[in-house]
Formats: structure tokens, C-alpha cells, sequence
């Protein structure tokens, strides 16, 4: 079982700011996929993977990154700051 933290526009689109998820996926790319799969708001959220940013137990990952052992994932966009 795994923490799935939203933030942001991804928060808004899905309409939770965290679940737990029971998956089988191997990688970031592997849980969006599963996610997706679930209902037309998890594909409008994640219609577009390079608008997002992925943390892994709170550190900056990629979507190819494994998920073994993992307890917590974040999807949220990316932050500008100026």
C-alpha cells in the first residue's frame, strides 16, 4: 500500500489531496498508468505527464524511478518562483 499525495491543479482535477493505493506497478510510469485506468478524472489529471513533477518519500524523482520500497508518492506541478 502506497500514500498518493495530489497538490495543486492535480488535487483539484482528481478532487482528493491523498489516497492509499494498492498497486502492482513497478515504476512512477507504471502507477500513473494503473491511475488512469481508474476513472476519466485520474486521465484528465495525468493527460499530460510533462507538466508534472513526481517526489518519492519527499525527495524529486523521475517517472521511470522504481517504486520498491516506497511509501509515499507526490504528484504536483512544477514550482516557479521569482
Amino acid at each position: 500500500m502506497i500514500d498518493v499525495l495530489y497538490f495543486a491543479w492535480v488535487r483539484e482535477r482528481i478532487g482528493l489531496p491523498r489516497e492509499k493505493v494498492e498497486t502492482e506497478a513497478k515504476t512512477v510510469a507504471d502507477l500513473v498508468e494503473e491511475l488512469k485506468a481508474r476513472e476519466p478524472r485520474y486521465e484528465a489529471a495525468f493527460a499530460d505527464i510533462s507538466a508534472l513533477r513526481v517526489a518519492l518519500d519527499q525527495d524529486l524523482a523521475e517517472f521511470d524511478a522504481p517504486l520498491e520500497g516506497v511509501r509515499e508518492v507526490a504528484f504536483f506541478p512544477p514550482m516557479t518562483g521569482g
